[in-house]
């Protein structure tokens, strides 16, 4: 049987108030109590705990140093107190415990990071799961309702979508490879170059995976991500598209552009949208209303 509890949080409330405020009138005025309720309250605490918790020391009242050792521990006590009744809040919202974010390979990560941030240090009752999709895996997710928020390269029918940036996409190629010191390059003369591209997540047994984009190159190597396509194009391997952000991340000198005659760059938008439509909850819209936030100081 479990014991009963001599102390109540509200004594222990009580207390941390006098030791912050100083005196038991400021702690009075800030809990909005009279000094006499708050000193019967320590009274009736000393007794339950069978020690002496405030002295007086000529005109003021100050903790001992029992009471101090003892709201060390209180202190955590009250915040997992504070806690529960936070995420009992968020559980009577129907707050979801998990959110699956689908994130389209080309997305810069981080658009994602500081919105996630945000959210996460006001929302400790969920947990998110990222996911980097491709191709026709990036509309699956949002097609089967997979995902709660999915960040998308094209909109995908019947489910609403909002602008969330723009990604830039280069050419580029190993600076030691020959093609890096050509101008104004024809893309015929690029089809006997290995061009690396990279393979739809989306595809599996009964679906051979989508294709986007200039493939007119007599071979391929194809890889699971754009890190295996950057180590591929350094490697001096062969040509890829790459988005401009991660060129730039990297800043990696033996990374150039290719100077191709058609600009062989183009640029691909991305949105935001809500796969479950009316049936997403609080918390995948709370976290879709700060992308969206970000992305609009972000672009203007």
């Amino acid at each position: 049987m479990t014991e009963r509890l001599k102390s109540t949080l509200d004594q222990w409330v009580n207390l941390v108030a006098i030791s912050e405020e100083g005196s038991v009138q400021g702690a009075a005025e800030r809990l909005n109590k009279s000094h006499t309720t708050l000193l019967y309250s320590v009274k009736k605490l000393e007794d339950q705990l069978g020690t002496k918790l405030v002295e007086v020391v000529g005109n003021k009242t100050r903790l001992t140093a029992n009471a101090t050792f003892l709201l060390r521990k209180a202190g955590t006590m009250l915040e997992i107190a504070r806690q529960l009744e936070k995420q009992s809040h968020l559980l009577s919202e129907r707050y979801e415990s998990n959110l699956t974010v689908s994130v389209d390979h080309l997305c810069d990560r981080n658009w994602i990071y500081g919105p996630l941030k945000t959210f996460c240090s006001n929302n400790e009752l969920t947990s998110v799961t990222l996911r980097e999709t491709s191709l026709s895996s990036t509309r699956k997710y949002v097609k089967e309702k997979i995902s709660d928020i999915a960040i998308i390269n094209l909109p995908v029918e019947n489910h609403p979508s909002s602008f969330f940036g723009h990604v830039k996409m280069l050419p580029v190629i190993s600076s030691r490879h020959p093609l890096s010191r050509q101008k104004n390059i024809n893309v015929n003369e690029l089809v006997n170059t290995t061009q690396i591209v990279l393979r739809d997540l989306g595809r599996d047994e009964k679906f051979q995976g989508e294709n986007v984009g200039w493939l007119k190159t007599q071979r391929r190597l194809t890889v699971d991500n754009f890190d295996y396509a950057i180590d591929a194009v350094i490697s001096g391997l062969g040509f890829c598209r790459i988005p401009e952000h991660l060129i730039n991340k990297i800043n990696n000198p033996e990374i150039v552009n290719l100077d191709i005659q058609e600009g062989f760059d183009y640029q691909v938008p991305l949105h935001l949208t809500l796969p479950k439509g009316e049936e997403t909850g609080p918390a995948a819209r709370a976290l879709f209303n700060l992308l969206m936030t970000e992305a609009n100081k972000r672009v203007g």
